[in-house]
């Protein structure tokens, strides 16, 4: 029985070949989550039902989609996008940074979405996003996911989507975020790769925020409201259970 039951409106054909391709290479990374019996778990975008994988070092469980390759905040966001019914992206410009490719595919097609980047290729736009080229209010919504922790001047970066953005529109983000921690650990000194590691968890990392994430958005002029999904679902669609995306409007 194909274990994708019920495929959500726009989500891509199931390709079996992809799905092994990805169950042989969690077997060889992380050989020892198959050692353990596991809850199937539900994916929002493209309605694959059953156990999911590992990503990350040190290996996170239940992580990643074995159809579509989604992760925690692309299951979380679609959630957030398709509550109450509906796209709440339908028929926006969009200026997406850092894209990732579950989310290009699922845009495929909208005419309005744009890609961005300083290095990627394939983007849109090759743009640096603490000087965008783009005139005030050009997009009704930006996006960006764990982008903003590789910034050295988030500040900035952040003053800059707020620009470009038309008034009523909005930003979605998602950053590594200590919930613990009302305050952003940051210092510019470290640079190193192995300190910045041990610091912020990777090596390209600046800052692990706290609690003021909201905060930056609000010193830009940004109206930040949070989405968290519910206890019950964060388990059926395999989310962190520490983790928020943030909706931040422009008025």
């Amino acid at each position: 029985m194909d274990p994708i039951q019920a495929r959500p409106a726009g989500a891509p054909a199931p390709r079996p070949w992809r799905r092994l391709r990805r169950l042989l290479g969690a077997a060889w990374r992380d050989p020892g989550q198959f050692t353990q019996k596991r809850l199937a778990r539900t994916c929002p975008i493209c309605g694959y039902h059953g156990t999911f994988i590992s990503v990350g070092r040190p290996p996170r469980w239940d992580s990643r989609c074995l159809e579509c390759g989604s992760r925690e905040r692309h299951r979380l966001t679609q959630l957030w996008r398709t509550e109450g019914g509906g796209d709440k992206l339908a028929g926006r410009r969009i200026l997406h940074f850092a894209p990732e490719k579950i989310v290009m595919r699922q845009m495929r097609g909208n005419p309005l979405y744009e890609t961005a980047d300083l290095r990627q290729p394939g983007v849109t736009h090759r743009i640096d996003i603490t000087a965008l080229p783009f005139t005030a209010a050009t997009y009704d919504v930006v996006m960006a996911h764990h982008v903003l922790e590789h910034i050295d001047d988030d500040r900035r970066a952040i003053a800059e989507l707020f620009r470009v953005l038309k008034p009523g529109g909005f930003g979605v983000f998602s950053v590594p975020l200590n919930a613990s921690r009302q305050e952003t650990y940051e210092n510019p000194a470290i640079t190193d790769p192995v300190a910045r590691t041990a610091h912020f968890t990777a090596p390209d990392h600046r800052r692990t925020y706290g609690r003021d994430f909201a905060d930056r958005l609000a010193e830009a002029g940004f109206v930040p409201e949070i989405f968290r999904a519910a206890p019950a679902d964060e388990v059926r669609y395999a989310l962190l259970r520490d983790e928020w995306i943030t909706i931040a409007r422009k008025p």
